[in-house]
Parts: C-alpha cells; structure tokens; sequence
C-alpha cells in the first residue's frame, strides 16, 4: 500500500509539472499583446516596448518559463500583469465563492442521486423505475447554462423565492444571504452533474443485486430491497467514489459558466476576465491551480478506492 501511494505522489508530481508546462506554453500563443493592454491603444511603440521590458516579456520564453516554475516552489504564483497584486491573494479571495459553490452542488448532486438511483436499480421493471431512468437521461443531457435559466425563471422570476444574480457585499459576514445567493447556482450544477452520476449509481446497484451474496440474503428471507441495502451498499459507495472522481471536473467547468451566468465573483468568473485582458500571469496560476485539484482530487480517489476494496490489496500482493 505505501508503495502504491509513494507512486500516485510521483504520478501526481508529474502530472502536475506536465500541466504547468502546457499551460504556459499554450497561454504564450494565443493572439494579443499584455504590454499594449496596459499601455493602451494611443501608447507609442517606445512606451509598449518599455512596458514589455518592465515585465519580463523579452526574455526568452523558456527562461520565462523556469522563473516561472521556480516561483511555484516557493509557493509563489506571481503578481498580476494589470493590476500587480498577488495571483495567491486573488485566488484565496474569490475561492470563499467558487469553493461553497461547488461543495453545495456536490451536496445537492449526491443527495437525490444516491438514493434515486438505488431506488431505481431496485425498482427496474416497474413505473418508478422506469421513469427514474428516463428523467435522469434526460437532465444529463441539458445545458447547464438553460438549466440555470430555467431555475432562474421558476424561483427567481416567478416565485421570487431566491435572487437571480449576484453575490452580497458583505460575504461571508452575512452567511444567510451568501448561502441564499449560491442556492440557484448550486441547484443548478447540482442538477445536471447529479443526473450523471444517478445513472453510475443505477448500474452499479443492478451489478450488486446480481452478485451471490446478494442473492443468498435474499433467499435467507430478506427482501432484494434489504439484501442490497445490507450487503450491497459498499459495493455500490465504491462505484460512486470513483465517478465522483471524474465528476470534478465537470463541477469545476460548470462553475466557470454558472459564476458568469449568475454574476458570481469567483474564480470562473475572473479566469474569463483575465483571459480577455490578456493577464498571463493570473491565467496560468488560475488554470495551474483548477488543474491541481482535479488531479489531487483524483490521486485522493484511487487512494481511497485501494484501501476500501480489499479485492484490488489481494490482487496486489498475487503479481
């Protein structure tokens, strides 16, 4: 088992040096120069070259890039091109919104699809089943961006039960009016992510009532309902386990779209806005950072899923 995490850590150490790399690479393409955004339009060509000498932009860019890297292992992402504050400080600051967002959607997610899904694996070939089944494929396959239009009309516009947009001034120091404030944005991801993984569950739970001893507790007189909430459960918990892995990402893209849909002052949001100002330096921290925990969320997983399924400890120990 050490030797199995020892080897996530150095896949994840690699993973992550690979990303740092092709996210700086890739920022360093697109079209548009930071130096004439901060000089602006009427600057002379002397004062842009000036600015892009201030900001280190002449030097090579693999110089840049290893000043870059050797940054990060002092914990240091960089100061902003535009406004010169720290990439660290921004990013802590507009994660007190995108973090909450994203663990209530999670929250909303696997309350209704956990139970659903069971329910219909239990209930397969009957009326619940089936329509359990086909309102989940159907909300997997809706737009984030309508679902939360659609929210918005119903609880916002209609019922006037939640505001539409926007985030309150005070924060956090108002924790009644943040959490009012998330509640559309999270229902809404939380809605179509947990669509997706109510149809894991579904299988996963059909996979265990056809295991023996699901069957065995059947016939020792429980009922299949029973005999899979009893023994087949922890099957089922590792299967969700794993999706929520590769569902993290899917939160971390709808958040992107729901904090610009919903006026969120996030990190999507500001990750959209540095990429039209062309501040690089925010970008690439703000990319490198996302990145960075869906890669560790995954490591997490696999931990996790190793030490929870005695099978896979028991196929290590025969190769």
């Amino acid at each position: 088992m050490t030797r199995f995490i020892l080897t996530r850590l150095v896949l994840l150490l690699v993973g992550l040096l690979a990303a740092s790399a092709l996210i700086f690479f890739t920022i360093r393409v697109l079209p548009g120069d930071v130096a004439q955004v901060i000089a602006g339009t009427d600057a002379t060509p002397e004062a842009v070259a000036a600015i892009r000498e201030q900001l280190g932009l002449g030097q090579p860019v693999l110089l840049q890039y290893l000043d870059w890297i050797g940054g990060l292992l002092r914990g240091d992402l960089g100061n902003s091109l535009i406004t010169g504050t720290p990439v660290a400080s921004e990013l802590a600051q507009k994660a007190q919104v995108t973090v909450p967002l994203g663990i209530m959607a999670l929250v909303i997610a696997l309350a209704f699809s956990v139970p659903l899904g069971v329910l219909a694996a239990v209930r397969r070939t009957r009326a619940t089943g089936v329509v359990i089944s086909f309102a989940s494929q159907g909300l997997a396959a809706v737009p984030v961006v309508w679902a939360g239009m659609m929210l918005v009309l119903l609880f916002a516009v209609v019922l006037g039960w939640l505001p539409a947009q926007g985030f309150p001034r005070a924060g956090w120091n108002d924790p009644l009016a943040a959490i009012r404030a998330l509640l559309l944005p999270a229902l809404t991801i939380g809605i179509v992510e947990g669509a997706v993984l109510l149809r894991f569950v579904r299988s996963a739970a059909l996979d265990a009532i056809g295991q023996d001893y699901v069957r065995t507790a059947a016939a020792k007189g429980l009922t299949r309902s029973q005999a899979l909430i009893r023994h087949g459960l922890p099957n089922v918990a590792l299967s969700v386990v794993t999706v929520l892995g590769l569902q993290i990402a899917g939160l971390i893209v709808g958040s992107v779209i729901i904090e610009q849909l919903f006026t969120l002052p996030g990190i999507g949001r500001m990750l959209v806005a540095d990429v039209g100002n062309r501040d690089l330096v925010k970008v690439q921290g703000e990319l490198l950072v996302l990145t960075g925990v869906v890669l560790v969320i995954g490591a997490v997983v696999d931990v996790v899923h190793r030490l929870a399924d005695p099978r896979l400890r028991e196929r290590e120990r025969t190769t």
